[in-house]
């Protein structure tokens, strides 16, 4: 209809009129754009609210499984500092040196929750996202899954390897499968049990307990094992300081909400 009227002020000569008509078509094709411009910029908002949203309830069922590896960390630790004091100790009880070797070689991994992540980047959303969310933890955290490294190298271990030559399979899971784990309120684990009782033959746990005496090795990979738990509690710490500033930039603090990823593998 407009191009029809245009046409017809043009061969008229109406230029009064064909100006017009143009300013109307200009200012129709701007009116729609800035509106569909307005619309988009509303979509993509709620969606950038939307990614926050899901990604403050991921992050903060990994901040638990993170600080819960830390604690759990740090209970292996103390059987590194303990295993170290019973194997200098000749007549320390059999029973405690065995457990606390035995623990002192535990890991621990939490597999975080990265759907929503994964998600925003292969869909290049990320500029929907607050810039300082991205910038400093987010991106930190997401770029290389520290807790799997440090779980990976832990399993490998030369401590590792030694102990559980040395201590008998029967026994090993008798004291993974009787003596429990602490955990907290969402079910991950967070340390070993007070006290571990577990069916042995006395001669047995004697036996065992001088074999760990008496492999230099032992001692020697505990070492070494000690750094590698220490390290292992200290990058966790810095893991759980990058969630905690994404949690922050993403407008939230750490929430009580259960967490959702999959179970903690421990060996």
């Amino acid at each position: 209809m407009i191009l029809r009227r245009i046409t017809a002020n043009f061969r008229r000569q109406d230029w009064t009129a064909v100006a017009v008509e143009l300013i109307v078509v200009v200012l129709g094709v701007f009116i729609g754009l800035q509106a569909s411009n307005w619309n988009q910029a509303r979509a993509d908002a709620q969606l950038g609210r939307d990614y926050a949203k899901r990604l403050r309830h991921d992050l903060d069922a990994d901040l638990a499984g993170v600080r819960a590896e830390g604690a759990y960390y740090s209970a292996v630790l103390e059987s590194v500092r303990k295993t170290d004091e019973l194997l200098r100790e000749p007549g320390s009880d059999p029973r405690e040196l065995v457990v606390n070797a035995y623990r002192a070689s535990e890991v621990l991994y939490n597999p975080p929750v990265r759907a929503t992540w994964d998600q925003i980047v292969s869909s290049g959303h990320l500029g929907l996202l607050p810039t300082r969310a991205v910038e400093s933890g987010l991106s930190k955290y997401f770029a290389f899954d520290t807790a799997l490294d440090t779980y990976n190298t832990g399993r490998v271990s030369d401590y590792r390897k030694t102990v559980r030559e040395i201590i008998p399979l029967g026994m090993q899971i008798a004291m993974h499968t009787t003596c429990s784990d602490v955990r907290d309120a969402r079910g991950n684990i967070t340390g070993f049990a007070e006290h571990c009782e577990f069916e042995a033959d006395p001669v047995a746990l004697k036996a065992v307990a001088a074999a760990l005496r008496g492999d230099p090795e032992v001692a020697a990979s505990l070492r070494y094992q000690y750094s590698f738990v220490v390290n292992a509690t200290l990058n966790l710490g810095r893991v759980r300081d990058n969630i905690e500033d994404a949690l922050d930039a993403l407008g939230a603090g750490p929430q009580s909400i259960a967490r959702t990823a999959p179970g903690s593998t421990q060996r």
